[in-house]
């Protein structure tokens, strides 16, 4: 399980109104020479003694600039390739992996002047043993985290975190103290600021600099929809229809209304054969790759038009490195996914904030946790890398939750805005109030074949919304869990914390087995306490593989999935659902990995029959999905 934050360092930063970009340093006593505040004639880079396998950083931060991602352009013009993964920033961040010269530009509009900038930065042979590998660009308020890469050689507890330049920030670490990695929240700035921080290694003195660039937003807006930081993002295409409103209505601090159906339609409005080219122009993202992997998805492992169909329910999908969970909104008919599911270099991943989900303590309380995985062929059916393991992967290491977690949010998609009810609404109804207006299908599927347990509800709200628990509810034994949960109708526990999750639990898992041969798993096991927890601790009470298939249970599914995804023969799918499987009591967690016959026919016989070779093992995770409250008005 992933541990709550822990110990806070509040680290004295020196404030100075000139940039500094990244790159090596082998001294940690001496701070780095702060260079002349950018101006609009030149690229700015910290500390040109940069060894290979250290980020440097190239901005761009003159005063007043008005610089938007609609109007910086980054190339590189010489020295090896490099990836470029946020050329419409005013920062970009490069990971050189050989010695040479290298050559960037930059164009961009400022006060309706175009101009282009050329720099150059030289890499030495030698290879960085200490460095951060990658910059960011941040909004104010928003979390940030920064990773050391080490060598082997090199002790972890060694390493100790400096900021030496910006406005102050409060570092947070792990309570595994991890100290590779730091969390903070950007500091309030009144401009455009650069913030920088060195990690050092005690023992060899070697060190490495970052830089983040802060970006000044206008405040919070009253009674704004997104009343938390949110990271500046663009539209991946940017000639679609919808380039002028679609970041204001499903991603700004400034939305305090949502807005209507003529402004920003559902996709089914405008077509309702959706092509990848209509998905994309309602795509927006914080680092242009997201888009990139997102449409290749959609292009090339999509074979059933399942997720093209389902998108037809919503406005738009965001793409942006601070998501975290996932979840759909009504309140802007929008999806929003975290992009941990879509990376495939090791780079890529650098770009994202992996600060802790804020769900990690929740429930610490009970004596019981159920724990889930999807398996194929008595293996996990997809990888979780650990970032320690600093590695690119294939799409088929992280497809299937992908597939997994669009089934679910699509879901709730189509529940606010069934296939039926699409075209009732007029462009003058606000997104929001048409989802209001719907009869939507978690009701009725309460109402026709409701959930018994008025325990598991309970319990629910203090594993998925923080609720204390009751002295009733900490003494329930995981045995008393599994004989409750069993005799009803749900798939998972996540089915109890809303009718909406109900629904879109039933809807995942049915699509998971019956489209790619994956069966869920779910169990009942005690909660293990202490800072060194594997796998092998969690003792299994109660669990079963493929519980979608129960009768009662496939029932729901049926009910659901043929009102949600019409296109889909639901019939066929229920006929072919292999009987579930018990787990054995008493075993733990990873021994109940090899339950099913091995090879199973509806595994022989899946259109995507590619099994990972390389697991996290011992990882408890936590579900992928989340919720916003809808607002007030």
């Amino acid at each position: 399980m992933k541990s709550s934050l822990g110990s806070l360092l509040t680290l004295a930063g020196i404030t100075v109104l000139s940039g500094c970009g990244g790159g090596g340093s082998s001294s940690p006593s001496t701070p780095p020479i702060v260079t002349p505040g950018p101006t609009l004639d030149e690229i700015t880079i910290i500390d040109e003694s940069i060894n290979i396998n250290q980020s440097v950083e190239l901005f761009l931060l003159p005063p007043n600039a008005n610089l938007t991602p609609t109007n910086i352009n980054w190339q590189q013009v010489s020295g090896e390739p490099l990836p470029i993964l946020s050329a419409t920033a005013p920062l970009i961040s490069v990971l050189p992996q050989q010695a040479g010269s290298y050559e960037f530009q930059v164009s961009f509009t400022s006060e309706g002047q175009s101009q282009t900038l050329i720099r150059t930065f030289n890499v030495s042979s030698d290879n960085a043993r200490v460095s951060i590998h990658s910059g960011h660009n941040v909004v104010e308020g928003n979390k940030v985290s920064l990773r050391a890469a080490i060598s082997d050689d090199i002790d972890e507890n060694a390493l100790s975190w400096q900021q030496i330049q910006g406005p102050t920030a409060t570092l947070e670490v792990g309570d595994t103290v991890d100290n590779r990695v730091i969390y903070f929240d950007a500091p309030s700035v009144t401009q455009d600021t650069l913030i920088s921080f060195q990690v050092t290694d005690a023992n060899s003195g070697e060190s490495d600099i970052v830089a983040v660039l802060v970006e000044d937003k206008p405040s919070i807006a009253n009674n704004a929809y997104f009343d938390d930081p949110v990271a500046t993002v663009f539209p991946y295409n940017a000639n679609t229809p919808y380039a002028n409103s679609i970041v204001g209505c499903v991603y700004s601090t400034q939305l305090t209304s949502s807005c209507t159906l003529g402004t920003l339609p559902l996709l089914a409005q405008d077509t309702t054969a959706p092509s990848v080219d209509d998905i994309m122009d309602r795509v927006v993202v914080s680092h242009r790759w997201m888009g990139d992997r997102f449409k290749s998805f959609l292009e090339n492992h999509d074979p059933n038009d399942d997720f093209k169909n389902l998108l037809r329910a919503t406005t738009a999908v965001v793409l942006s490195y601070d998501v975290r969970p996932s979840f759909y909104w009504a309140a802007t008919g929008a999806i929003y996914l975290d992009p941990e599911n879509l990376w495939l270099t090791a780079q890529e991943r650098d770009t994202i904030n992996e600060a802790p989900d804020y769900r990690s303590s929740f429930g610490q309380e009970l004596q019981f946790i159920m724990p889930w995985r999807y398996v194929r062929d008595n293996d996990y059916a997809y990888i979780r890398q650990s970032r320690e393991l600093r590695a690119d992967r294939d799409i088929e290491a992280g497809k299937h939750r992908l597939t997994s977690l669009l089934y679910h949010e699509l879901a709730h998609a189509n529940d606010f805005f069934p296939p039926a009810e699409w075209q009732s609404h007029s462009a003058s109804t606000r997104i929001l109030d048409a989802a209001q207006a719907t009869n939507w299908e978690s009701d009725k599927l309460t109402a026709t074949y409701p959930l018994d347990s008025q325990v598991m509800r309970d319990l629910a709200q203090v594993s998925f919304r923080g609720e204390s628990a009751s002295v009733v509810q900490r003494a329930y034994s995981p045995t008393e869990i599994g004989n409750i949960f069993s005799s009803d109708a749900a798939t998972d526990y996540y089915n109890y914390s809303s009718t909406r999750e109900d629904l879109a639990m039933l809807f995942e898992e049915l699509m998971m087995q019956s489209r790619y041969g994956i069966r869920r798993d779910v169990a009942v096991t005690n909660l293990p306490q202490g800072d060194s927890i594997s796998v092998t601790d969690y003792i299994v009470s109660w669990g079963q593989r493929g519980r979608v298939a129960e009768s009662g249970i496939s029932l729901r599914a049926e009910y659901v999935t043929e009102r949600i995804l019409p296109e889909f023969d639901v019939q066929a799918a229920i006929d072919s659902l292999p009987t579930p499987i018990p787990m054995v009591v008493g075993d733990d967690w990873l021994e109940n990995l090899t339950i099913s016959p091995t090879p199973s026919p509806m595994f022989i016989n899946s259109v995507d029959n590619v099994k990972p070779t390389i697991h996290q093992h011992g990882a408890i995770e936590i579900l992928p999905y989340g919720h916003k409250a809808l607002p007030e008005k």
